[in-house]
């Protein structure tokens, strides 16, 4: 039950990173940030390790943020 509120907790403050930056290393290390939010809210709920989902959830996020970097 501690670590489900830990993550209930954890994720809004991670998705106060949102869209944040313009560079694309900006952009990988704010989307890293929240898939590793994710993973760990999912984990958490699942009832899963919570290792697995916090790395697969930065590597997918820092992958797709580093993506959609916008063309200057």
């Amino acid at each position: 039950m501690n670590t489900k509120l830990v993550a209930v907790i954890a994720l809004p403050l991670v998705l106060t990173l949102a869209a944040c930056g313009d560079t694309w290393g900006e952009r990988a290390v704010t989307g890293g940030g929240i898939g590793a939010g994710t993973g760990l809210a999912i984990g958490a709920v699942a009832g899963w390790p919570l290792l697995a989902p916090v790395l697969v959830g930065t590597a997918v996020g820092a992958g797709i943020g580093a993506a959609t970097t916008p063309k200057q």
